[in-house]
C-alpha cells in the first residue's frame, strides 16, 4: 500500500484506503492482453472464367481481449458491389471452410468491414491456430471475392 503524508491525518488515511480499493479491483479483474490478428484482403483463387469478375484488396485486424473479438477493416477495387462478409473456419490453413459468423460489410465496390462477437473457448482456440479467414463476397463472386486469414 501507498501512503503519502498530508498535513490532515483524515486525508492520509482516505488516500490509503482509496488506492487500497483501487488495487483490489485492478487484481480482482485482471489484466486481459490484447491479442492481435491481421490479414491482407487479396482475390480468392479463381479460375480464367472468374478473371472479369474477381479483383480487389483490403486489410482486416482483429483484436481479442477476454473472449470479446472485434473485426475492423476495409477494401476497394471490387468489379461489383459487396453483398455479404463472413468469418469462416477450417480444419486447416489455406482450404476453405464453412461460415460461422456474419461480418456487417458496406455495400459498395469500396468500403469497410466490421464485426464484434462473444466466443467460446473452442472458437478462440481454432482462431489463435490460424484457422479463421474472412471473406467478402460480391454480386458478380457470390461464393467469394476477397479473403484473408486471420493470423497474428
Amino acid at each position: 500500500m501507498l501512503c503519502f503524508t498530508w498535513p490532515d491525518g483524515n486525508s492520509m488515511q482516505m488516500w490509503c484506503v482509496t488506492l487500497t480499493i483501487g488495487m483490489s479491483f485492478a487484481l480482482s479483474v485482471g489484466v486481459q492482453i490484447p491479442k492481435t490478428f491481421r490479414t491482407r484482403l487479396a482475390p480468392v483463387a479463381i479460375d480464367a472464367a472468374m478473371r472479369a469478375n474477381i479483383a480487389g484488396s483490403g486489410s482486416v485486424t482483429a483484436i481479442l481481449v477476454g473472449t470479446k473479438l472485434t473485426i475492423g477493416g476495409k477494401f476497394d477495387g471490387l468489379r461489383a458491389p459487396a453483398t455479404v462478409a463472413h468469418l469462416h473456419k477450417s480444419i486447416v490453413t489455406g482450404v476453405r471452410g464453412p461460415a460461422i459468423l456474419v461480418l456487417t460489410v458496406s455495400k459498395a465496390t469500396s468500403g469497410v468491414v466490421s464485426g464484434s462477437f462473444d466466443l467460446s473457448p473452442e472458437q478462440i482456440e481454432s482462431l489463435e491456430k490460424g484457422r479463421w479467414y474472412v471473406q467478402i463476397d460480391s454480386q458478380k463472386a457470390p461464393e467469394g471475392n476477397l479473403w484473408g486469414w486471420l493470423l497474428k
